[in-house]
């Protein structure tokens, strides 16, 4: 099922695309809700206002997005001076980890600021309203309380995976499990934002409708013919007082990462490989994170057709990294033990623009805010070999990143 688009008005919209000055791009964001990011290292994507909006739900949500942009994009009239990805008229995407319950959201900044290359460039639709810049606010008072699923109960239901694996009902499954944060007061997107990108510039930080987070995983992106994926499974945590290459070797030569991190790349490749003429991969290594390091491997195909990314994205996902092997037995297990709706948290969130080119990350390290409440979210791949006493360690430090930037330590 889907929603009608809210557009602020019946006329011709005009997207207009310019050269401007400046190179911080979360420092533009005016207000402490609604943010729109995009950003790594420096360089990507930030928004605010809402010139239009889609929302769907259900297994049809990506074909009904890509619909519904494609029918928006062909009637703006369009005036880009760069004619590079992200310049023009631009959506925030995040999208639904599962078909039912789901909701899924497209966002048309009315203004959108860029970065790429050196070169910075603002992009307006319509006649943005006036947006008061306010000070950004750090939260206080920051307490915590369990979610649907605890800690505990995280662990029961990993030991009840494995024994399923064990039993040979399946090779791989991801679960999860939340948090609750709860603040004095509302809390400020950006401070957040702010933060993630600080500690974590390897990531894309993101916000998208509520949904605040910095993901280390690139599901997929499309510039022009060519695309590409960094694919992460199989992680380990600075512990018992190993230095930063004792933990990569061991990573690398551990038989457990291995065939998560395996069945994750298999199961990229086998669902991109219809679309493209030519594939490569290179992996695995470590990428190294101040809390966690992950074996990555990078995908890169050159298309055959002219797939749109979001009809790639729905391809994909869910991806072994974030859901399991085989994908419709990995997923009835998720439903019959995690007991808990993840909303857009593993669902894919990026941007695309009038041209198809864009970029898709999977939803991790993230949280869905609204006003005080934060609600943290992490998941661990498990395979036959897991324990889950380390499993539970492992999401626990999955969720130091949004927690640190929330407490501004």
């Amino acid at each position: 099922m889907t929603s009608a688009p809210a557009q602020r008005t019946r006329q011709r919209l005009r997207a207009h695309t310019a050269h401007t000055p400046g190179d911080d791009l979360l420092g533009r964001l005016p207000s402490p809700t609604g943010a729109l990011s995009w950003v790594r290292d420096g360089e990507g994507l930030v928004g605010w206002g809402e010139a239009a909006r889609f929302e769907a739900s259900g297994p049809d949500r990506f074909a009904a997005a890509d619909r519904w942009w494609r029918e928006f994009t062909a009637a703006l009239d369009v005036d880009d001076e760069l004619d590079v990805p992200g310049s023009g008229p631009v959506a925030f995407a995040s999208m639904a980890f599962s078909d039912r319950p789901g909701h899924s959201v497209l966002v048309v900044p009315e203004v959108v600021v860029g970065r790429r290359g050196g070169h910075t460039w603002t992009t307006t639709i319509g006649e943005p309203g006036h947006h008061a810049v306010r000070p950004v606010r750090r939260p206080t008072g920051v307490c915590y309380a369990d979610g649907d699923l605890s800690a505990t109960g995280y662990r029961e239901a990993v030991r009840a995976a494995v024994a399923r694996m064990r039993a040979g009902e399946l090779d791989k499954v991801v679960l999860a499990h939340d948090l609750l944060a709860v603040a004095d007061e509302p809390i400020d997107h950006r401070f957040v934002l702010a933060g993630l990108a600080g500690r974590y510039p390897e990531c894309w930080v993101y916000a998208v409708d509520g949904l605040v987070g910095a993901t280390p995983e690139l599901l997929l992106r499309r510039t022009g013919s060519v695309v590409d994926s960094r694919v992460l499974a199989g992680t380990t945590w600075p512990h018992d007082g190993m230095s930063d290459d004792e933990l990569a070797a061991a990573l690398l030569s551990s038989g457990k990462n291995r065939e998560e991190h395996e069945y994750a790349v298999a199961s990229l490749v086998d669902t991109l490989r219809p679309f493209c003429a030519t594939m490569s991969v290179d992996g695995p290594s470590v990428l190294r994170l101040p809390n966690v390091s992950h074996l990555s491997s990078d995908v890169i195909g050159e298309l055959s057709g002219t797939p749109s990314l979001l009809s790639l994205g729905e391809a994909l996902h869910p991806t072994a990294a974030v859901g399991g092997t085989p994908r419709a037995d990995a997923l009835r297990v998720i439903e019959e033990l995690e007991g808990l709706d993840r909303g857009r948290y593993a669902g894919p969130v990026g941007w695309v623009d009038g041209r198809g080119n864009g970029e898709l990350g999977i939803a991790l390290r993230c949280a869905r805010v609204d006003g005080r409440t934060a609600r943290l979210f992490a998941g661990c791949g498990l395979v036959a070999e897991s324990d889950p006493d380390s499993e539970v360690r492992e999401a626990h430090a999955k969720m130091l990143p949004f927690r640190e930037a929330l407490e501004g330590r």
